[in-house]
This record gives structure tokens, sequence and C-alpha cells, in this order.
């Protein structure tokens, strides 16, 4: 879909609105960006693609609208080591391959791995999800 079109902008702004997040004129650009179609964007990916198109957006502006996304459930945070993060536009329950190499995330279709079994899960407590990320490299 044209990121530009009016029609485009209408949806992620009801999008938002669904997800109670006010749709200010940073987070639209951000959302824009993150919701053009299914990928995984680091911070600093989005942070580069928003201010290579128009006004300046800070990093923290770009950090806190991706964390309140992720609250609200419009992203995936997709933790693949403590110090790289992406934000999957993709919430459906699916899992990934990260290349170590190359730094790239991929998505592993749902039914392509199963879990026969689900461990005993402490006391007082309830799934709320199961990410797997298979961590790859070139093979020499």
């Amino acid at each position: 879909m044209d990121i530009e079109s009016t029609d485009y902008r209408k949806e992620v702004t009801q999008r938002l609105q669904q997800a109670g997040v006010s749709p200010t004129q940073q987070r639209m650009e951000i959302a824009q960006i993150l919701f053009a179609r299914p990928q995984h964007l680091s911070a600093e990916q989005v942070l580069n693609i928003v201010n290579a198109q128009g006004p300046v957006v800070s990093k923290a502006t770009v950090y806190n609208t991706l964390g309140l996304f992720a609250r609200k459930g419009l992203v995936r945070e997709v933790i693949v080591d403590p110090t790289k993060v992406f934000y999957d536009s993709n919430t459906s329950e699916h899992h990934h391959f990260y290349n170590v190499d190359t730094g790239n995330l991929t998505d592993i279709e749902p039914h392509s791995l199963k879990l026969e079994s689900m461990p005993t899960l402490p006391d007082g407590t309830q799934a709320e999800g199961v990410d797997v990320i298979i961590r790859v490299r070139h093979s020499s």
C-alpha cells in the first residue's frame, strides 16, 4: 500500500485509536513505516527511515513510541540479544530465525515448529506466549 495515500493514513490513524494510542504526527510517521508491510526493524532503523523522509524525530521519541506500540500490542518486541531488539509488525503467533552474521531476523511460520508440551508454570501464573528464536550463521 502507498504510505503516502490518504486511505493508508486513515487506516493507520484508526489502528492507533483502536489500540488507545493518540495519533500524534510523530507517532503517525513511525506507525506508517512499521505497518507498511510485515517487517522487523530496530529502533535505529526506524529512526533513520523516519528522519530521511521529513521532519526530524528525536531518538527518545522513537524509542518511547516503539515501547508504547509494543505495550499496546501494535508491534511485537523481539529481543535477540541484550543489545539488539527488533519491532515486528506481524503480531500473530510465529517464531524467528536470527542470522548472527548478517543481523537479519526472518519469520518462521507457526506450523513449522511444534512444541509437544509446556513445562509446569509457576503457581499463580499463566502463559502469555512462547517466543522461539533460532540463531543461525553461515556455514564455513
